[in-house]
């Protein structure tokens, strides 16, 4: 089997070839063997030049509030009171650890999400309109 590591964009388009046609290589056979070896590598070159990092942990929640039509009250079962919930998803509080074990249990939120830095976002001031 003659395998080389994938360097750059067109190595990588070759192995992608190569790949759709190895489909459907059986396991444990030469053929798949070359596919499984093939897709190690890909995915190795795809983690080191295209990682996507995971979502702010605000925005991890919103969105997973509105795939299961959760509302802030739902999240008051996991996050405390209403006022907590406010807190949190104002970004003036930072989840604790027990919050985020509970979201990733009770929601499913990945943990590698919910332990990120939340983005503070900067309030805008508004202009007084000067005295004419």
């Amino acid at each position: 089997m003659n395998v080389k590591p994938i360097k750059d964009e067109a190595d990588y388009d070759a192995a992608l070839t190569e790949i759709a046609a190895l489909m459907d290589a059986q396991p444990d056979t030469p053929e798949g063997d070359r596919l499984d070896v093939l897709v190690t590598l890909l995915e190795a070159y795809e983690e080191k030049h295209w990682r996507v990092s995971p979502p702010d942990p605000i925005e991890a929640i919103k969105a997973r509030m509105q795939q299961r039509g959760l509302t802030r009250r739902d999240l008051e079962k996991v996050l405390g009171s209403k006022s907590r919930v406010s807190e949190v998803m104002n970004r003036k509080r930072p989840l604790t650890m027990e919050m985020i074990r509970r979201l990733h249990s009770k929601f499913g939120i990945p943990a590698e999400s919910l332990i990120q830095p939340t983005i503070r976002r900067r309030r805008r001031r508004r202009r007084r309109a000067s005295p004419a």
